[in-house]
Parts: C-alpha cells; structure tokens; sequence
C-alpha cells in the first residue's frame, strides 16, 4: 500500500470527507462489479442503487474502521454493499408493508410510533413497560428526526405513514430495492440512537 493510500484512510477515519470521497471514488467500482444480483430482482435494484446506499453508510460509519491498509478498506466496504444487497433482496421477496397496515381501521399516530417502537426491539427494552404511548412517540420522533434525511424519509412515509415501497421509491426518487436498503440501515440507526437514550432505559 502506497503512503499516500494510507495518509487518506487515515484523513478519512480522522473525519476528512474529501478524503473518504477520494477512497470511494478509488475503490467503490471494484465493489460493484462483485455485486452479483439476481435476474428476478434486476428490474426493482440495480448495483448502482446498492453502492450509493453504501456510500452514504460509508461516510456515516468510517470513524468506526480500524483498518490501515487499502486490503482493509475493500474488504469493509465490500461488507457494506453486500450488507445492503442481502438486505434489500430479503425485503424485496417479503414484499409486505411494514406492521402498522396489518391492523383493521386507521391507527393514529401515536399507535402506530408504538407499534413501530417495538418492531426496532422496544419491547425487549426494561423502559417499554414503564413508559406511556406518548412518551414512546416523543422519543421516537426524537430520534427520526436525527437520521439523515434519505433515512428519515422512507421512516416516516413507509413506517410511520404505511406507504407502501413502490409509493415511497417514487415520492424519494428511488428504486424499490434502495428504499429497502434505506430502511434497514435507518433502523440500525434508530436502534443505536434509542439505545444510548439512557434517561428513559434506566429508570
């Protein structure tokens, strides 16, 4: 690995975006060509949609690499677009509409944030019991409102207002698949988010 490859990795784990845009410009067309997607899914997701997702986790997720090398580098950003690849074919072959459409009538707001609060693991935190609908949806609200905004968005039109995919991709501008992938890594944030609120999970 040349000096310069490894000033950059560091550049960029240090919070340099210049830097980390250079990486993924240099090795990001390597990933995608070991994209391998399926022909039943090539009309809903194509390896662009999954490497602009990736990148986007890239950019959020790069203070966390502990690599020093450009083999290092590859191979976590390779996790990435393989993560997000998994992801969207799993959801593309459920093809459902997330909980708050399994339920007879129009929930309100606050129910449905419940009932998504729990689908993200709410139910398993100590402070579920403990807390009232609509301290659940403040929270929750809270947390949406730190996500990036392509994140936020398919939250709040897929599992807030029950829209279904193909709705969402148009309003966001995106492909079936990439929506899917938005949304599991949106969740992974939220998890994290809700997670560290320990003023409402200790007492």
């Amino acid at each position: 690995m040349s000096e310069p490859e490894t000033i950059l990795i560091a550049q960029a784990v240090g919070g340099d975006s210049e830097a980390l845009a250079a990486l993924l410009k240099q090795y990001g067309s390597q990933v995608r060509k070991q994209l391998t997607i399926g022909t039943a899914w090539q009309s809903l997701l194509d390896a662009d949609d999954v490497m602009q997702v990736s990148y986007l986790e890239a950019f959020l997720q790069i203070r966390k690499f502990v690599g020093q090398t450009s083999e290092a580098f590859l191979a976590w950003l390779t996790q990435i677009a393989e993560n997000n690849l998994r992801d969207a074919v799993r959801e593309l072959g459920r093809d459902k509409r997330p909980p708050p459409q399994k339920r007879m009538g129009a929930p309100s707001p606050t129910d449905t944030s419940v009932t998504f609060f729990e689908t993200l693991g709410g139910s398993t935190w100590t402070a579920s019991k403990k807390m009232a609908k609509q301290e659940i949806q403040n929270l929750l609200r809270e947390a949406v409102a730190r996500l990036p905004t392509s994140y936020r968005q398919v939250v709040e039109l897929y599992d807030l207002a029950g829209q279904p995919a193909q709705q969402v991709a148009q309003t966001i501008t995106r492909s079936v698949g990439a929506v899917y992938m938005l949304r599991a890594r949106a969740h992974d944030q939220l998890r994290a988010i809700l997670g560290t609120s320990s003023q409402f999970f200790s007492r």
